[in-house]
This record gives structure tokens, sequence and C-alpha cells, in this order.
């Protein structure tokens, strides 16, 4: 964990000193604005990888929205204050349409090179880090096969969304071309754990595309597989890869730190393995897990104050607390909800993690309008995150906006077939189905979702309802007892406290349904 204290860059005859806040040429005081230096001091920390525009909005402007102007005009004014120009590019490099990169030679001086561990080397990050390769080509010199290229900077690009994950630039990754690529140079150079390879086939109109996710410490293949097309559907083949990739990194790597952290002593867990075992933990949607997770998480930030994620881990762990009733004070856990919901978002406002646990926080005080935009904003900054699609689904259901739900639980369903919360997404479809008046496929998508794994006692009761309306009574009468069986003494007053349905006919006729089954 790297400290707070004062840290001094010397680069050339420069000096950024944060103590002082401060920009020194030859020991000379240089005057720059707040927001030029704060931009300068944002790229040099973290000159080991592209930083984007929005993450340089988020950190500069607390993530106020400003123009490219703006940025553009704070940009040339940090170049001119260190003698660079955006021709010439000495200190700070622009990669098109991705972000910036500070590329100067930095040594650092000052209280913050020190660790509890010791010192920092290269490439030890909080979170895991990724190169894209450019991918292999085979089949000539067809220049259909500059999707070889194409792909790994789509890939780059939508990866960069993915606010836990550390992505190599294009300039750096793509240095490593050609069939006799050794992984452990990648490793070397570029201090990243994971890699992403392909290989590009061209055979008369057909083409066939290979990628692979390895882990860059012991070569061990983390997840592959291959995609098939006609070389005229290029363009939709791409958007399927691209989406394919993003939603197996979202699932393939944090499994993967569960098991690489399994393997550590707990007395010296760091606070990512400390995150990603509190993870594995909260899915399980069980109240002793819940607790262990959130002893995780809260190790995390004793480790990293500043790691922002694991204030997320901890607001969901509350909503469960407050959702699931695992504690008498379901007040005092929702209120704890929102508080560590807004922590993580004052020190990343652009996390969609953060964004989508502030937008459950909130829908916990039956503000469903309140949730909706936090939700939205979520699918904005990462549109193929599953469980933000999900949430969002859910609260369009209580709202009565069945048809947009639909839409979006089918995304979630598609972007995370196999998500910790899929019998949640398919409640959420039941519910679109009862409020279109489509029973036969409410009661079919409600069984669904009381079969799937982790599904808890209310999400019988969705099967009860899908089932009494449309006039099964067996099977309603079944999960009615299941769900009274796991949770004795459950209402419809606890039902419609988890789920506030906006329109009174819906409720109504919902109310009436388990009432006639014993709630």
């Amino acid at each position: 964990m790297l400290c707070c204290h004062r840290v001094i860059y010397r680069f050339e005859h420069y000096e950024l000193d944060t103590a002082k806040f401060e920009l020194r040429a030859n020991g000379v005081g240089v005057a720059i604005e707040p927001q030029v230096f704060a931009l300068l001091g944002l790229l040099i920390a973290n000159r080991d990888r592209l930083v984007t525009r929005d993450e340089i909005i988020a950190r500069v402007w607390d993530g106020r929205a400003v123009s490219d102007a703006a940025v553009a005009s704070r940009l040339k004014s940090a170049r001119q204050a260190l003698g660079d120009s955006g021709r010439a590019q000495r200190f700070i490099r622009t990669i098109h349409g991705v972000g910036f990169r500070f590329v100067g030679d930095v040594a650092t001086a000052g209280e913050a090179a020190a660790t509890a561990g010791g010192s920092v080397e290269p490439g030890q990050r909080l979170g895991p880090s990724i190169a894209v390769l450019p991918f292999r080509r085979v089949g000539g010199v067809d220049p259909r096969l500059a999707i070889a290229d194409a792909l790994p900077q789509d890939l780059i690009t939508e990866l960069s969304r993915l606010r836990w994950l550390l992505v190599i630039a294009r300039g750096s990754s793509f240095r490593f071309r050609g069939p006799d690529v050794d992984i452990d140079d990648v490793r070397a150079a570029l201090h990243v754990r994971y890699c992403l390879s392909g290989v590009v086939e061209l055979r008369d109109d057909a083409m066939a595309v290979s990628v692979e996710l390895c882990d860059t410490h012991d070569r061990g293949i983390v997840w592959s597989d291959r995609f098939h097309g006609a070389v005229g559907a290029v363009h939709e083949i791409r958007e399927d890869i691209v989406r394919a990739v993003i939603n197996a990194l979202e699932i393939r790597i944090p499994l993967h730190e569960v098991g690489r952290a399994r393997l550590k002593s707990p007395d010296h867990l760091d606070a990512w393995s400390a995150y990603h075992l509190g993870l594995h933990h909260m899915f399980r949607f069980r109240k002793d897990d819940n607790l262990i997770a959130t002893a995780f998480f809260e190790r995390a930030v004793a480790l990293e104050p500043r790691f922002a994620r694991a204030y997320a881990g901890l607001s969901f762990t509350q909503f469960q607390n407050a959702f699931l009733r695992y504690t008498p004070d379901i007040a005092e856990a929702a209120s704890l909800a929102q508080r560590y919901a807004e922590r993580c978002l004052e020190l990343d406002p652009v996390d969609p993690f953060g964004n989508c646990t502030m937008g459950r926080a909130v829908l916990l005080r039956g503000d469903l309008d309140g949730s909706l935009p936090w939700l939205e904003r979520a699918n904005l900054l990462s549109p193929n995150y599953a469980q933000a699609r999900y949430s969002r689904a859910w609260t369009e259901s209580l709202l009565g906006r069945a048809s947009e739900s639909q839409t979006n639980v089918a995304a979630a369903l598609a972007l995370s077939p196999i998500d910790p919360l899929v019998y949640a997404m398919w409640a959420v479809r039941a519910f679109c189905h009862m409020g279109l008046g489509e029973l036969a496929e409410a009661a079919e998508t409600a069984e669904r979702a009381a079969n799937s794994p982790g599904a808890h006692a209310l999400i019988e009761m969705i099967a009860v309802a899908g089932h009494g309306l449309n006039d099964d009574d067996a099977r309603a009468t079944a999960w009615a007892r299941s769900a009274l069986a796991r949770a004795p003494g459950l209402t419809r007053a606890e039902f419609f406290r988890a789920f506030p349905f906006r329109d009174p006919t819906t409720h109504a006729r919902i109310a009436a349904t388990l009432g006639r089954f014993g709630f």
C-alpha cells in the first residue's frame, strides 16, 4: 500500500513536488494553474499506463461535465510548462481516441517511496493489469487481415472502460508482434499479470478468430474461445468478439484472482486478494458468507484506504444485510450501504460498480426514481456491465416500464449467462411478463428463477405469484411451502418491502395471489 505523503518526481531538469504543490525547473519554481499541476501529477504517478480522458475528468475536475476544449487547454498548458508541445510529445504522449501517457524517465524521492512491506517494484499495482497484443495473421497478405490489428485496438478501448482493470496502451503492447512472442518477455517489459492474444485466419471467404487469455506468472490459460463467420460479416464478428471478451474477462479474471488469493497465507493477503475473496463470498448470498465477505472488504480498505471498489463491496454486503434481513437493524444496514457507496464514488466517481451500488442503496429507501439515474450512469460507464443492466431492469420493472426492463434484462442474461445473480435476472424477466399480462411466460420464468443456484425465499415467492396468476395452484402451493419452510413467518409485507411495485394494479394482483397461498 503506497503512503500518501510527500513525493518528489524528478525527470530531466524538472521536479514535481506533491507536498509543496510545486513544479521546478533547475530548482526554480514554474508558475502553473492548480488543475495543470493536478493533471501533471496524475499522468506522472500513472506513467506506467495510459490515462483516459474520463479518468482525467474524474480526478482533475471531480467528475464534473467539462468540454473537450477544457481538457485540451490544460494538456497544452502542462506541455508548455515542460517545454513540450503537441507535435514533439517529449513528455506527454497522446494516444488518439484513447487517452494520454507520461513517457519521460522519472525517478522518485520522498517519504512515499516506502510501504508496509518494503519498496514498490515496477508492476506492483493495486488490481490486475493486462496487455492486449496484436493478433497473429494466417492467410498471406490479404488486406482484410487488417482486422488482426483492428480487433485488439477495439479491445483496448473497451477494456479501458473497466475501472478495475489496468490496460496497457497500444503503443507499448503492439511492440510485441509476430509468431514467436515470449510471454515472459511481455511480463518483464510491461509488468502485466494477464496477456490477451489471438490468431486471425482467412480461408477463401471464411474467417476464424481464436482468442486466448493467459496468466503471465505461470503461463496458464485462463480462458480461450474461437469465433467463425463470413469475411463479409467482419463487423458483426468484431462486435461479437469484443462483447464476448469483455464479458469473459469480467467473470474469468475475478475467479482467477480468487484462486490466486487462496494460495496465500491468510496473514499475508494484499488488498486486491482480500477484495476478490470478499467478492467470492459475497455472491453466495448466505448470511455467514456475507459476514465473511464484509471482513475481507474491511481488510482491503484497512490495507488500502483509497481502494474505491472495496467500499463498493462493503456497500453491497450491507445491501444484503438490509434486503435479506440478515441483521435486526435494517435502517443501520441501509444507511451503511449508502455511506459506503458514497465513499467509493468520492474516490472514483466513474467506477461502474460504485454507481451500481449507489443505485441499489437508494433503492433500499424505496426511491425508485432516485435509483434509476445511478444505474443508467453505471451502464453508460460500462455498457457490458451485466449486473448494472440487471439492476436497471429490476428498477424499471418495479416502475412499470416492462418493455424497457425486458430489453435490459435480456442484455444482462446474454452478457453473463452464468452470473451469480442469474436467478434474480430470471425473476425480473418474470416481473416483466406479469406487467405485460403474459402469464404463462411469467410462470415459466419465475419457475426458472426459483430453481436457479442462489435463489432465496423471496424468489420462491415470485414463483408462487407467477404460477398463481397462471392458475397453476399445485405449483404455486409447492413453492409457497418451500418458501415458508426456508423463512417461517414470511409475509406479503416483506415481499413488497423488497419489491415496491409502483403500478397499483400489478401490486393488487400479486398481493391477492400471494394471499391465496398463505402469505
